[in-house]
Protein backbone atom coordinates (compact mmCIF):
# COMPACT_ATOMS: atom_id res chain seq x y z
CA UNK A 1 0.00 0.00 0.00
CA UNK A 2 1.23 3.50 -0.79
CA UNK A 3 1.82 5.94 2.07
CA UNK A 4 0.18 8.82 0.24
CA UNK A 5 -3.05 9.34 -1.66
CA UNK A 6 -3.13 8.57 -5.36
CA UNK A 7 -4.49 11.06 -7.90
CA UNK A 8 -6.54 9.81 -10.83
CA UNK A 9 -6.95 12.11 -13.83
CA UNK A 10 -10.37 11.24 -15.15
CA UNK A 11 -13.03 12.22 -17.68
CA UNK A 12 -16.49 10.63 -17.83
CA UNK A 13 -17.22 8.33 -20.77
CA UNK A 14 -13.58 7.39 -21.18
CA UNK A 15 -11.22 4.54 -20.31
CA UNK A 16 -10.65 6.30 -17.01
CA UNK A 17 -14.05 5.00 -15.87
CA UNK A 18 -12.59 1.51 -15.74
CA UNK A 19 -9.75 2.71 -13.52
CA UNK A 20 -12.22 4.39 -11.15
CA UNK A 21 -13.96 1.04 -10.74
CA UNK A 22 -10.63 -0.68 -10.26
CA UNK A 23 -9.51 1.70 -7.51
CA UNK A 24 -12.85 1.37 -5.75
CA UNK A 25 -12.69 -2.44 -5.89
CA UNK A 26 -9.18 -2.29 -4.45
CA UNK A 27 -10.29 -0.04 -1.61
CA UNK A 28 -7.70 2.53 -2.67
CA UNK A 29 -7.59 6.06 -1.30
CA UNK A 30 -7.40 8.51 -4.17
CA UNK A 31 -8.30 12.00 -5.29
CA UNK A 32 -10.25 12.39 -8.50
CA UNK A 33 -9.06 15.12 -10.85
CA UNK A 34 -11.96 15.65 -13.24
CA UNK A 35 -11.39 16.96 -16.78
CA UNK A 36 -13.95 18.10 -19.34
CA UNK A 37 -12.94 16.72 -22.73
CA UNK A 38 -15.48 18.89 -24.54
CA UNK A 39 -13.77 21.97 -23.11
CA UNK A 40 -10.48 20.59 -24.46
CA UNK A 41 -9.07 20.26 -20.97
CA UNK A 42 -6.75 17.47 -22.09
CA UNK A 43 -5.14 19.77 -24.66
CA UNK A 44 -3.92 22.35 -22.17
CA UNK A 45 -0.23 22.90 -21.57
CA UNK A 46 -0.64 21.85 -17.95
CA UNK A 47 -2.19 18.50 -18.81
CA UNK A 48 0.15 17.79 -21.72
CA UNK A 49 3.02 18.19 -19.27
CA UNK A 50 1.51 15.23 -17.41
CA UNK A 51 0.66 13.13 -20.46
CA UNK A 52 1.95 14.40 -23.83
CA UNK A 53 -0.62 12.19 -25.60
CA UNK A 54 -3.46 14.18 -24.07
CA UNK A 55 -5.33 11.11 -22.87
CA UNK A 56 -6.83 9.79 -19.66
CA UNK A 57 -6.53 7.83 -17.47
CA UNK A 58 -3.38 9.05 -15.79
CA UNK A 59 -2.47 7.96 -12.28
CA UNK A 60 -0.12 9.97 -10.12
CA UNK A 61 1.55 8.06 -7.30
CA UNK A 62 3.67 10.65 -5.55
CA UNK A 63 6.13 11.86 -8.16
CA UNK A 64 5.50 8.86 -10.40
CA UNK A 65 3.18 9.39 -13.36
CA UNK A 66 1.62 6.29 -14.91
CA UNK A 67 -0.27 6.30 -18.19
CA UNK A 68 -1.90 3.42 -20.12
CA UNK A 69 -4.78 1.55 -18.54
CA UNK A 70 -3.02 -1.80 -18.27
CA UNK A 71 0.06 -0.27 -16.63
CA UNK A 72 -2.14 1.64 -14.17
CA UNK A 73 -4.13 -1.50 -13.37
CA UNK A 74 -1.03 -3.59 -12.75
CA UNK A 75 0.56 -0.89 -10.59
CA UNK A 76 -2.54 -0.22 -8.51
CA UNK A 77 -3.33 -3.90 -8.04
CA UNK A 78 0.15 -4.57 -6.70
CA UNK A 79 -0.02 -1.50 -4.43
CA UNK A 80 -3.24 -2.83 -2.91
CA UNK A 81 -2.44 -6.51 -3.09
CA UNK A 82 -4.21 -7.02 0.25
CA UNK A 83 -7.50 -6.67 -1.64
CA UNK A 84 -6.80 -10.11 -3.09
CA UNK A 85 -7.55 -9.12 -6.69
CA UNK A 86 -4.14 -9.86 -8.16
CA UNK A 87 -2.19 -13.12 -8.06
CA UNK A 88 1.09 -12.55 -6.25
CA UNK A 89 4.49 -13.43 -7.67
CA UNK A 90 4.81 -17.19 -7.38
CA UNK A 91 1.06 -17.77 -7.56
CA UNK A 92 0.24 -20.42 -10.17
CA UNK A 93 -2.20 -17.98 -11.81
CA UNK A 94 0.24 -15.06 -12.09
CA UNK A 95 1.37 -15.91 -15.63
CA UNK A 96 -2.19 -16.39 -16.87
CA UNK A 97 -3.21 -13.13 -15.23
CA UNK A 98 -0.39 -11.23 -16.94
CA UNK A 99 -1.11 -12.93 -20.24
CA UNK A 100 -4.69 -11.72 -20.37
CA UNK A 101 -3.85 -8.23 -19.15
CA UNK A 102 -1.34 -7.82 -21.96
CA UNK A 103 -3.52 -9.65 -24.52
CA UNK A 104 -6.06 -6.87 -24.11
CA UNK A 105 -3.57 -4.14 -25.09
CA UNK A 106 -1.40 -6.07 -27.54
CA UNK A 107 -4.02 -8.07 -29.45
CA UNK A 108 -7.64 -7.27 -28.64
CA UNK A 109 -7.63 -3.49 -28.89
CA UNK A 110 -5.49 -3.27 -32.07
CA UNK A 111 -7.67 -5.92 -33.72
CA UNK A 112 -10.86 -4.08 -32.80
CA UNK A 113 -9.52 -0.70 -33.95
CA UNK A 114 -8.37 -2.11 -37.29
CA UNK A 115 -11.75 -3.80 -37.77
CA UNK A 116 -13.63 -0.58 -36.97
CA UNK A 117 -11.46 1.37 -39.42
CA UNK A 118 -12.08 -1.18 -42.16
CA UNK A 119 -8.38 -2.01 -42.30
CA UNK A 120 -7.45 -5.63 -42.79
CA UNK A 121 -3.90 -6.23 -41.65
CA UNK A 122 -2.17 -9.09 -43.51
CA UNK A 123 -2.12 -12.03 -41.10
CA UNK A 124 1.64 -12.53 -41.38
CA UNK A 125 2.24 -8.91 -40.39
CA UNK A 126 -0.47 -8.44 -37.78
CA UNK A 127 0.87 -8.75 -34.22
CA UNK A 128 -2.50 -10.23 -33.25
CA UNK A 129 -2.69 -12.74 -36.14
CA UNK A 130 -6.29 -11.94 -37.15
CA UNK A 131 -9.45 -10.37 -35.71
CA UNK A 132 -11.28 -13.70 -35.88
CA UNK A 133 -8.51 -15.55 -34.06
CA UNK A 134 -8.48 -12.93 -31.29
CA UNK A 135 -12.24 -13.23 -30.79
CA UNK A 136 -12.11 -17.03 -30.79
CA UNK A 137 -9.26 -17.09 -28.24
CA UNK A 138 -11.11 -14.75 -25.89
CA UNK A 139 -14.39 -16.65 -26.22
CA UNK A 140 -12.62 -19.94 -25.48
CA UNK A 141 -11.15 -18.47 -22.29
CA UNK A 142 -14.55 -17.23 -21.09
CA UNK A 143 -16.64 -20.19 -22.13
CA UNK A 144 -16.02 -22.59 -19.24
CA UNK A 145 -15.79 -20.35 -16.18
CA UNK A 146 -17.33 -17.16 -14.80
CA UNK A 147 -14.03 -15.24 -14.78
CA UNK A 148 -10.81 -15.03 -16.75
CA UNK A 149 -9.00 -16.91 -13.97
CA UNK A 150 -11.72 -19.51 -13.59
CA UNK A 151 -13.71 -19.09 -10.37
CA UNK A 152 -11.47 -16.26 -9.17
CA UNK A 153 -12.52 -12.65 -9.78
CA UNK A 154 -9.51 -10.41 -10.36
CA UNK A 155 -8.34 -7.10 -11.74
CA UNK A 156 -8.17 -8.59 -15.22
CA UNK A 157 -11.97 -9.04 -15.16
CA UNK A 158 -12.48 -5.34 -14.45
CA UNK A 159 -10.50 -4.52 -17.59
CA UNK A 160 -12.21 -7.09 -19.80
CA UNK A 161 -15.73 -6.56 -18.48
CA UNK A 162 -15.52 -2.88 -19.27
CA UNK A 163 -13.93 -3.49 -22.68
CA UNK A 164 -16.58 -5.97 -23.76
CA UNK A 165 -19.40 -3.76 -22.55
CA UNK A 166 -18.21 -0.89 -24.77
CA UNK A 167 -17.30 -2.96 -27.80
CA UNK A 168 -20.63 -4.79 -27.72
CA UNK A 169 -22.47 -1.46 -27.51
CA UNK A 170 -20.77 -0.30 -30.71
CA UNK A 171 -20.92 -3.64 -32.55
CA UNK A 172 -17.15 -3.95 -32.57
CA UNK A 173 -17.12 -7.57 -31.41
CA UNK A 174 -19.40 -10.49 -32.31
CA UNK A 175 -22.69 -10.52 -30.43
CA UNK A 176 -21.94 -13.89 -28.90
CA UNK A 177 -23.71 -14.90 -25.69
CA UNK A 178 -20.39 -15.72 -24.04
CA UNK A 179 -19.30 -12.07 -24.43
CA UNK A 180 -22.65 -10.55 -23.48
CA UNK A 181 -23.06 -12.78 -20.41
CA UNK A 182 -19.56 -12.04 -19.19
CA UNK A 183 -19.88 -8.27 -19.70
CA UNK A 184 -23.19 -8.25 -17.84
CA UNK A 185 -21.78 -10.34 -15.00
CA UNK A 186 -18.79 -8.08 -14.47
CA UNK A 187 -20.33 -4.65 -15.06
CA UNK A 188 -23.37 -5.57 -12.99
CA UNK A 189 -21.18 -5.42 -9.88
CA UNK A 190 -22.03 -2.57 -7.46
CA UNK A 191 -18.70 -0.85 -8.13
CA UNK A 192 -19.45 -0.53 -11.83
CA UNK A 193 -23.05 0.53 -11.30
CA UNK A 194 -22.03 3.23 -8.83
CA UNK A 195 -19.46 4.70 -11.22
CA UNK A 196 -21.89 4.54 -14.16
CA UNK A 197 -24.52 6.42 -12.16
CA UNK A 198 -22.13 9.07 -10.88
CA UNK A 199 -20.51 9.68 -14.23
CA UNK A 200 -23.85 9.97 -16.05
CA UNK A 201 -24.72 12.85 -13.72
CA UNK A 202 -21.27 14.39 -14.12
CA UNK A 203 -21.37 14.10 -17.91
CA UNK A 204 -24.74 15.85 -17.97
CA UNK A 205 -23.33 18.74 -15.92
CA UNK A 206 -20.28 19.00 -18.19
CA UNK A 207 -22.45 18.95 -21.32
CA UNK A 208 -24.69 21.66 -19.91
CA UNK A 209 -21.65 23.77 -19.08
CA UNK A 210 -20.32 23.52 -22.63
CA UNK A 211 -23.70 24.24 -24.22
CA UNK A 212 -24.32 27.26 -22.01
CA UNK A 213 -20.84 28.66 -22.68
CA UNK A 214 -20.14 27.94 -26.37
CA UNK A 215 -16.67 28.72 -27.68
Amino acid sequence: MTNHKLVLHYAPRSRASTIRVLLDELGAEYDLKIHNVRERALETEAFLAINPLGKVPVLQDGETIITESVAIALHAADLYSQAGLTPASGDSQRGNYLRWMVFYAESFEPAVVDKAAGFEMPQLLAPYCSYDKVMEALAAQLRNAPYILGDRFSVVDILWGSALRWTLMFDLVPDWPVFADYAERITGRPSFQRVFEEEAALAAVQDESVESHPA
